[in-house]
């Protein structure tokens, strides 16, 4: 390895895992914020924490890769080009794109390293995160016995405390409601003058030992018209209450319960996901053409197999199935012609087959057709003539079914129109996320080569100004991120498109920074902005001295 890269490495190499730690560190914190509400007041460990913690900043890696390697080329490029290293190197017939070439290598390992990340390890991670998440969510709070605060975190049980002594065991002026009856009309409450609570059996109940006070019973009125208002009082010198802690345990569900996220899947189980959905939403869509057909006979039925079927033993299809028309089920597919070398059965038996299905339908038509009854009909005067043709008592009930038919053909189109969008929705989401996770890698190499030719150009080293000029362009990819997500989701742009412009809109960039970095070149020129500025000031100083000679005349 030449001096060179050495030289850029030793200068990388620090910057950057500093850089990564606080971009993890912020993104970590911005996101615990929108947790920090299930997560307060749960009694956790610090272990657990930890682990939620952990699994969090593992699904953070590919978002903080970019930032740190953004904030890194750019401190290191500055760095040089302000100790005028970089002139040295260019005087001496070093390109840039020679020196920038052991930051491309980290570049391109760092892209690496966010797919693996982003294909093999945060959906784990993020199945670990969601699963503990939706436990600490369904957990109580850490019971918390204030006086003079009205507790209600056991089920069905509010209680009240007068005071509570220094020592946390002994109370006073206790009030217990009690709810466990309130559907069967009866209402229960305690009162004492003073008392104990502590917990029992390593934690597992919570036991108030109460002295001295009255236990109110109401129940339903009975009697004739509700008249009977029973009502009991119960005095009491010792009065011992035991509450069950188990519902304050954190209780661990199967981390399987939640392995259909988008979000706990790698990009081969997204695939699966898009085919899917894709099958699920031509499956509908074939159900609602078959659906019309049953009111629309003329129309082709939709026979395509979408979704392959549950292969069936071999052993059971050893008998082969049979279909049975009887007779009443040919007069609804059409008469058959009487010859003499035709004659109708009370059964027909065929073989089960659509081609069969197909063949029997095609001959009955033909023979149909050919009916001599059909050869000198008439044209056909109209459905009015038809109806008009019916007797008075039927037309009733032609109209109700075909109002019946119109309804539910309706129904069938309104549903899938309610429900076709959201499935399509999902499908997307799938195809933007497959996409992302290759584009986050590869926008690693980008920002390397938008991070690099920046510092060279601004020539500013240190955490100031380029952790300025990183933010710029990080900001805009997360804006351009979240922008493209929308438009997907709003089936403007296709998803896999929507996937990649962020990337297809900051390589044009990166190179335009780059070749202005390899020329010397300024990304704003002021000189002809000072030019103008400076022309316009003396175009109002000769006005000024115009009128000055003229008011002098």
């Amino acid at each position: 390895m030449k001096q060179l890269d050495k030289l850029l490495l030793r200068s990388f190499v620090g910057p950057f895992i500093v850089t990564f730690g606080i971009a993890l560190f912020v993104l970590l914190m911005q996101i615990l914020w929108l947790y920090l509400d299930d997560i307060a007041g749960k009694g956790l460990s610090f272990f657990l924490i930890m682990e939620l913690l952990a699994y969090k900043c593992v699904g953070l890696v590919p978002l903080a890769l970019p930032l740190a390697l953004l904030i890194s080329s750019v401190m290191v490029l500055g760095n040089l080009a302000e100790h005028y290293e970089l002139s040295s190197f260019k005087s001496a017939g070093v390109s840039l794109l020679r020196v920038m070439r052991p930051l491309i290598v980290i570049g391109a390992i760092s892209a690496g390293v966010s797919y693996a990340c982003s294909d093999y390890v945060i959906p784990a991670a993020n199945l670990q995160f969601g699963s503990r998440m939706y436990d600490i969510q369904q957990k109580k709070p850490t019971l918390n016995m204030e006086p003079g605060v009205f507790n209600e975190d056991f089920s069905q049980f509010t209680i009240r405390l007068g005071g509570r002594d220094d020592n946390g065991r002994d109370i006073d002026d206790v009030l217990i409601y009690d709810q466990t009856k309130a559907n069967l009309g009866e209402l229960s409450e305690i009162m004492a003058d003073r008392g104990e609570m502590f917990s029992a059996a390593d934690g597992k109940f919570f036991v108030m030992r109460l002295y001295d006070g009255h236990q109110y019973v109401e129940q339903r009125p009975g009697g004739t018209g509700g008249s009977s208002t029973p009502f009991m009082r119960t005095n009491f010198a010792s009065y011992t209450k035991i509450f069950d802690l188990s519902e304050f345990e954190l209780e661990r569900h199967a981390s399987s319960l939640f392995s259909t996220n988008r979000s706990m899947l790698s990009t081969w189980q997204l695939q699966q996901g898009v085919d899917s959905i894709g099958q699920d939403i031509a499956i509908r869509k074939q159900g609602l053409s078959n659906h019309l057909v049953a009111y629309l006979p003329e129309l082709p039925r939709d026979t395509a197999v979408i979704r392959a079927p549950v292969p069936i033993d071999p052993d059971k299809m050893a008998q082969p199935r049979y279909l049975e028309l009887e007779n009443d089920s040919m007069a609804e597919l059409g008469t058959l012609a009487e010859s003499p070398d035709t004659m109708a059965t009370d059964t027909l038996i065929i073989p089960v087959g659509q081609s069969t299905k197909n063949a029997i339908n095609e001959k009955l038509i033909a023979k149909a057709l050919n009916h001599e009854l059909v050869e000198r009909t008439t044209p056909w005067p109209g459905l009015n003539s038809l109806v008009d043709s019916l007797p008075k008592e039927e037309r009733g009930r032609v109209y109700n079914r075909a109002r019946s038919s119109l309804r539910s053909v309706t129904g069938q189109a309104e549903s899938a129109i309610r429900l076709l969008p959201g499935i399509e929705e999902s499908r997307v989401k799938h195809v933007y996320d497959m996409h992302m996770k290759y584009s986050m890698a590869v926008v690693c190499i980008i920002f390397v080569f938008i991070g690099a030719p920046m510092g060279a150009i601004v020539r500013k080293g240190g955490f100031g100004y380029p952790i300025l000029v990183s933010i710029i362009f990080f900001v805009i990819f997360i804006i351009l991120t979240i922008f493209c997500r929308k438009l997907a989701e709003s089936f403007v742009v296709n998803g896999v498109f929507a996937g990649w412009l962020p990337c297809v809109i900051l390589f044009p960039v990166s190179l335009w920074i780059t070749l202005s970095a390899m020329n010397d070149a300024k990304l704003v020129s002021t000189e002809k902005i000072g030019n103008a500025l400076r022309r316009a000031r003396d175009s109002k100083q000769v006005a000024a001295l115009r009128r000055a000679v003229r008011k002098a005349k």
